[in-house]
């Protein structure tokens, strides 16, 4: 008789042999820039790379890359977001603490922030459990990102610097 461990792992073998999706493995040399995707309006000197969109879900994983003075506009996410700094040093201004490269930074549900890199660039992977709501100063929702509009984005900026509009397609989970 097997254990419910060794029952568990068999059937997690088996769910991800009948997967409909294969592994992500990313194939694009980290120096090419037309991966990097330009935060419009609601940004200053900021991009964001997609490595996954879980089209069940509603969540992706990004690297969110925003040069020295740069800033993201105050927003909140309806749900957590996980983060892990991977280069410079970046802050919240509603905040007093300081992220800095290898720090795990965790955002809970609600919490309004607007994000700014006032020393070098930095890059921080951040996997988004649904949208993300810009707010103004009386946390009205101004403007609001989901998967269907990051990705419908991410198409517009693949084909128009010659990777593709069916670029972001391998990014599909």
């Amino acid at each position: 008789m097997k254990d419910s461990t060794e029952a568990g792992f068999a059937n997690a073998v088996q769910l991800t042999e009948d997967a409909s999706f294969m592994e992500i493995v990313e194939l694009t040399a980290k120096d090419d820039e037309r991966v990097w995707i330009k935060e419009p309006g609601i940004g200053v000197d900021v991009w964001w790379r997609p490595l996954m969109f879980d089209i069940t879900n509603g969540n992706h994983v990004e690297i969110l890359r925003v040069r020295k003075g740069g800033s993201l506009g105050k927003h909140l996410h309806a749900t957590p977001v996980h983060g892990f700094v991977l280069e410079g040093r970046w802050r919240y201004l509603e905040h007093d603490w300081v992220a800095e490269p290898g720090a795990y930074v965790y955002e809970p549900a609600g919490d309004q922030h607007t994000l700014v890199c006032e020393e070098e660039e930095m890059k921080t992977l951040f996997h988004i459990n649904g949208p993300i709501l810009y707010v103004d100063d009386e946390a009205n929702v101004i403007a609001m990102d989901d998967n269907k509009s990051l990705i419908r984005r991410a198409r517009e900026h693949y084909g128009s610097n010659g990777l593709g509009t069916d670029f972001v397609d391998r990014l599909f989970r």
